[in-house]
């Protein structure tokens, strides 16, 4: 099986426990009331992750977190890892263990893995659409809410790059930000004395629309990355160049597969793309008892 490039970053334990308690409490409720009326306490069984669908492989790290909160005594042995390229027919991982606790832990599993697997894929194929260029692929902020921290996790499984994660770790100065702050050269200046009152070091992201805004911004300076919003590849092309390397240049606004690679040939270092988290298909995968 084939791998994306795909570097793990250390999981954030606190997130991920909570996540899992939340949507359990969500899903059980007082109890698995069916797995309880039909299973004895003590049968132990065993079951199979299977893959029906063509595409890549995520949340199999965030399945093995998902049995160890549900039931400790449930163990699962990995045979396809995160960003695998998969197909039909192949197993990823089999768990064995109490069959309640099985049962219990199934859909909890199969929703973040499908989700995941499905941005993965999505993420992978724009991907590759860049093949030899230098662009790279980001995300938004554009996820579900409460799912954010895995639909990213998902990204990077599939080979994007993650943007900010939130509203406290960068600061994007967008189209309203500047109509209200008065103007960028406004918004630049109040941005930077607001960082140095509150002794905060954030990076700064400055939205473009079109290319009189962008010498505005220039001559303000003040920022590390320009966001250079609907320009037409012609456009963001003008503009690249006249940005000539002093600041990062990300492309946003409506690019999807058809068009990515026209964008990036421009030369802009990044394309942030919405439709990664929010309008991808889902992999179809199936928990499957094995029996005995």
């Amino acid at each position: 099986m084939n791998k994306t490039a795909y570097e793990a970053l250390s999981p954030d334990h606190t997130i991920i426990s909570a996540f899992i308690a939340a949507s359990l409490h969500e899903d059980v409720g007082s109890g698995d009331h069916t797995s309880r009326a039909t299973i004895p306490a003590d049968v132990q069984n065993t079951a199979r992750l299977l893959v029906k669908d063509t595409g890549v492989l995520a949340g199999v790290e965030l399945a093995g977190f998902i049995f160890e909160q549900v039931d400790p005594e449930l163990e699962m042995t990995v045979f396809l890892t995160d960003g695998t390229f998969v197909k039909p027919g192949d197993v990823a991982f089999e768990v064995k263990g109490p069959a309640r606790s099985i049962l219990t832990a199934e859909r909890l599993v199969l929703n973040c893995m499908q989700r995941m697997s499905g941005i993965a894929t999505a993420t992978q194929h724009l991907v590759q659409l860049l093949d030899g260029l230098h662009t790279r692929v980001l995300d938004t902020r554009k996820t579900t809410p409460g799912f954010r921290y895995f639909e990213k996790w998902a990204v990077r499984i599939g080979g994007g790059t993650n943007h900010r994660f939130g509203l406290y770790d960068m600061v994007m100065i967008k189209d309203n930000h500047v109509d209200y702050a008065g103007g960028i050269k406004a918004a630049l200046e109040r941005t930077h004395a607001y960082l140095e009152k509150n002794k905060l070091q954030l990076p700064v992201e400055l939205e473009v629309r079109n290319l009189d805004e962008l010498e505005q911004a220039l001559d303000a300076g003040g920022m590390q990355r320009i966001m250079l919003d609907n320009f037409t590849p012609e456009l963001l092309k003008t503009a690249v160049t006249r940005i000539g390397g002093r600041f990062e240049t990300e492309a946003s606004g409506g690019i999807n597969e058809n068009t990515i690679r026209a964008f990036a040939e421009t030369g802009v270092d990044f394309i942030s793309v919405g439709a990664i988290t929010h309008h991808f298909r889902s992999l179809d995968l199936s928990l499957k008892a094995v029996r005995s």
